[in-house]
């Protein structure tokens, strides 16, 4: 969950720029053999078929998804655009506004929640799942077992969250296993910090709601019994952002309290910090490392929900702000989910580039949002003001983990493309989507309602529009038309709605079955600028390659202009590549409906090619 954004290293580049543009994908313990591919969904938006959409609405206004809305239907869909991995986002119960207490749960204040239906990463209870996903809510951990098993069988792997960083502040196990405490159940609250405190401690101050921004007003303003501008918790405990005050800001994260893994005050560590040679090592021995240390207890705590949740069936996990939780305690945590399951899929989101290696070769994580380089880069060209050049110049800096750098150009936290705040409009993206998806051996990720337009313009209630809410019940609009009344058959889709799917749907296919797209990758983008006439920054190219699979990738970002040009290869590629001079078949991978031939003469490749607006080409010369 991106509570805030770092800078942008966004370069307008002008001129050529010199550069070396060879890179050799580096070869890691976790490759696989074809690319993976996220579907991210929010799960209770997903199968809500009512259009209401009031502001700060109710389930009974607006209506909810539930678990059962996956029918093996609409799963087979998703696996037929061409997904491998769905991450069901919001699962673990969190603080919601609904009343469940004739299933023994709580009530949750007003004043502590984000919206209606509140935020999935203020989490109330790890051992179970959000009642408002289950038909029954008192059989929600069953049905929820049923969907996980729906979606392994259509051939799906089950990612969920795990959000380290801080709880909700009226956290509450119901159903924990035997012999496990909830958090905070034995700290000393008499201090400010324990190395086995669960929470820091504002000790003798009272927390209290802070003051509101503007014109906000929990529920929009309705009467609740609980919204009274209270909330006792005494002593107060700090904020999930870091706040240390009694009264946090409205800009804070108030509705979590932060976890505290043995980091004192002032920043001492009160573990063993992880010798720098163990970025080199593997899983088994990190897993060694802690064997014989003290471990704070909030470690222990999230390893045990960890394995849990790997007992249950799910395959791997995203990490809520990985970067405010110390590395060494992912050394530990991911050295025992590996230890338990050496396919487990582990996804962080880490927003600082100076901590990528950090938390991917001492962390031991898989893979790492690929956010404020190459997905801001990409954004600004998208937008019209950025130029092409850039990207090759992402992808020289950090080609020794480019395959741990996964990519997308949606999630709950951005922008939706088709917003007035992005793109305003979902087809200005499909030269990004092709790069984002080829460039590079790493995973691809989209979420739900992108590969039909959705602008995410509701006025939910708790939040802005151009991202759908996350907080509130809602419904989502191009979303619902692919949906058709739970067919999942696209029927109320528009016919541009419908290309635009039936676009996701062939690159998705494509990128799961190429073996070149876990091959090498060059720019030859630079080389072109330079020697090509009519190409230009707003056109990009490079090419990938495997021993059985050649790909020649042009994209045209303008949305206005036909590029047409001679495609020049290098000749070092061409001698790589042992073509000898003459003329080879090139065939077009995504629509298949134009022919295209690489001609080689004395050593140099060229194509001829004609690019529409919006166009890319993905041509492909089979060994």
């Amino acid at each position: 969950m991106k509570k805030w954004a770092f800078g942008c290293f966004f370069l307008i580049l002008g001129g050529f720029l010199a550069c070396e543009s060879n890179i050799k994908t580096k070869e890691v313990e976790s490759i696989t053999e074809r690319k993976a591919v996220i579907y991210q969904v929010f799960t209770r938006l997903f199968g809500n078929t009512n259009t209401t959409n009031k502001p700060w609405g109710t389930i009974d206004d607006n209506g909810i998804g539930k678990f059962s809305d996956f029918t093996e239907t609409a799963l087979s869909e998703i696996r037929d655009l061409g997904v491998t991995h769905i991450w069901y986002t919001g699962i673990p119960h969190h603080a919601v506004i609904n009343d469940y207490t004739e299933f023994g749960i709580s009530n949750d204040d007003p004043d502590v929640v984000k919206g209606r239906a509140g935020s999935p990463y203020a989490v109330k209870d790890y051992y179970n799942v959000n009642p408002d996903l289950a038909d029954n809510p008192e059989n929600r951990l069953q049905e929820f077992k049923d969907l996980v098993d729906r979606t392994h069988k259509a051939g799906m792997k089950v990612l969920i969250d795990i959000v380290p960083n801080h709880v909700a502040r009226n956290y509450e196990g119901l159903t924990n296993p035997e012999g496990v405490l909830d958090f905070g159940a034995k700290d000393d609250t008499s201090l400010e910090y324990h190395v086995n405190n669960n929470f820091y401690y504002v000790v003798g101050e009272e927390f209290k709601v802070p003051s509101w921004d503007g014109d906000y007003q929990p529920l929009g303003g309705e009467n609740n019994v609980l919204s009274d501008g209270k909330f006792k918790e005494i002593p107060a405990k700090w904020t999930g952002n870091g706040s240390r005050l009694a009264q946090p800001h409205f800009n804070d994260w108030y509705e979590t309290v932060k976890v505290n893994y043995g980091v004192r005050p002032d920043g001492i560590k009160d573990f063993k910090e992880l010798p720098e040679s163990y970025k080199d090592k593997g899983y088994q021995e990190h897993y060694n490392f802690w064997q014989d240390k003290k471990i704070p207890d909030s470690w222990i705590k999230f390893r045990d929900i960890a394995l849990y949740w790997l007992d249950f069936g799910v395959d791997g996990f995203r990490f809520d702000m990985a970067e405010m939780v110390p590395v060494e305690f992912w050394s530990y945590m991911n050295s025992n989910i590996k230890m338990k399951n050496p396919e487990a899929f582990l996804l962080a989101e880490v927003y600082n580039p100076e901590l990528y290696r950090e938390y991917i070769h001492k962390g031991k994580m898989d893979y790492l949002y690929d956010k404020v380089e190459l997905y801001d880069s990409i954004k600004h060209i998208i937008k019209g003001y950025g130029w092409t050049d850039h990207i090759p110049v992402v992808q020289k800096g950090i080609q020794d983990i480019e395959h741990h750098m996964l990519h997308f150009l949606e999630n709950h936290d951005e922008q939706r493309i088709a917003s007035p705040d992005f793109a305003g409009n979902a087809e200005l993206a499909k030269p990004a989507m092709v790069v984002s998806a080829t460039i590079s051996t790493s995973p691809t990720m989209i979420y739900f309602g992108q590969e039909v337009g959705e602008p995410g313009a509701e006025e939910a209630g708790f939040g802005d529009p151009t991202r759908t809410s996350i907080f509130d019940y809602i419904g989502v609009p191009h979303h619902q038309r692919w949906i058709n009344d739970k067919r999942f058959d696209g029927g109320q889709l528009s016919k541009q709605e419908k290309q635009l799917r039936d676009f996701y749907k062939r690159l998705l296919n494509f990128t799961i079955s190429s073996e070149a797209l876990m091959g090498e990758y060059e720019d030859i983008h630079f080389f072109n600028k330079e020697n090509t006439e009519n190409y230009d920054h707003r056109v990009l190219s490079y090419v990938r390659w495997s021993p059985n699979e050649k790909l020649i990738i042009v994209s045209n970002f303008e949305e206005g202009k036909t590029y047409s040009f001679e495609l020049q290869i290098p000749e070092h590629l061409i001698q790589k590549w042992d073509l000898k001079d003459g003329n080879y078949d090139l065939k077009e991978e995504l629509y298949g409906n134009a022919l295209f031939q690489l001609m080689v003469e004395k050593g140099l490749g060229k194509i001829n090619i004609e690019i529409q607006p919006l166009e890319s080409l993905i041509l492909s010369l089979k060994s």
